[in-house]
């Protein structure tokens, strides 16, 4: 980690929700892997709602939202400290929507962590949500912090990494990598060379090409993406799994049991107009675990 890196915080968006908190956990314990400060902030809406003909209602009420945002953030730093001692936290209540205020704070973030799930609490619905916006639009990499409320983020199993085979995915490896090292886990490299469930009763014509072949040639894909980072954290155990099937379903299946899946923000097709690739997001929503979104850039081992 350059100096520069250790300057630039962890930042958690907070709420009166249980996910907050539980996002702030994770994100403490990072922060604390990193040598970097945590920094927490939460979103006050009310003076972006104000209308004038609401002047009679205002009264004490903004003062009320205020007081109750300032409680939550004090919460949130208090359960950091409890569960990283030492982290240095700063805690900020801004006037804006949680959406853009996350995506202005990823700009000067090493990484920006939220919940799966915010006041409105309603299970499995994200779509829209602050946490897919960000994952689409965020400078940095953006955790999602999935799981039940009523527990920790896992701490054991291995790290999980979605492998898509193109240049633009290295962002996302090499954070995997670091993240396996850190946690002394394993890393479980995943690439699904196929984006088309094939049923097992399908016959082909003529074979134009032969599965083995091309299966050998993904293997062989995969360790030339993993090869330069190996050999940069050689104390990483690597378990490399090649499948035909869909990359979302596969790294579902791999998350089971796991701390940390960690994923490109664009799949293979990088069409420049998708800027959440339909993978990341089936995880955003689905993962058993925390979920990190790495924004796709070329980086060198």
């Amino acid at each position: 980690m350059t100096t520069q890196d250790s300057r630039r915080p962890v930042v958690a968006g907070v709420d009166s929700s249980t996910s907050s908190i539980r996002a702030v956990r994770w994100a403490a314990a990072q922060a604390v892997a990193w040598s970097c400060p945590l920094r927490l902030v939460h979103a006050n809406v009310w003076p972006w709602t104000y209308q004038p003909e609401m002047a009679g209602m205002v009264g004490n009420y903004e003062k009320a939202l205020r007081d109750a945002a300032q409680e939550w953030l004090r919460q949130a730093a208090e359960a950091a400290a409890a569960t990283a001692p030492g982290v240095k936290v700063e805690t900020e209540l801004i006037t804006s929507t949680a959406g853009q205020l996350l995506i202005e704070e990823s700009e000067r973030a090493r990484l920006v962590v939220v919940g799966s799930r915010g006041l409105g609490g309603f299970t499995g619905l994200l779509l829209g949500s602050t946490a897919v916006v960000l994952a689409a639009h965020g400078h940095c990499p953006v955790a999602v912090v999935r799981g039940p409320d009523d527990e920790l983020p896992p701490v054991s199993g291995p790290v999980v990494l979605g492998v898509d085979g193109s240049e633009a995915g290295e962002a996302a490896i090499a954070f995997a990598y670091e993240a396996a090292s850190l946690r002394k886990a394993t890393l479980i490299a995943v690439h699904a060379w196929s984006d088309v469930s094939i049923p097992a009763s399908f016959v082909p014509g003529p074979p134009t090409f032969e599965w083995p072949i091309v299966e050998d040639d993904e293997q062989r894909l995969l360790a030339q993406r993993l090869a330069g980072w190996q050999e940069k954290y050689p104390e990483v155990h690597v378990r490399r799994v090649v499948t035909e099937g869909r990359p979302a379903y596969s790294l579902l299946q791999a998350a089971v049991g796991a701390q940390l899946v960690v994923v490109g923000s664009r799949g293979r097709g990088g069409l420049s107009g998708l800027l959440l690739g339909s993978t990341s997001q089936a995880l955003v929503h689905h993962a058993p675990c925390p979920v990190v979104v790495v924004r796709s850039e070329t980086v060198r081992p």
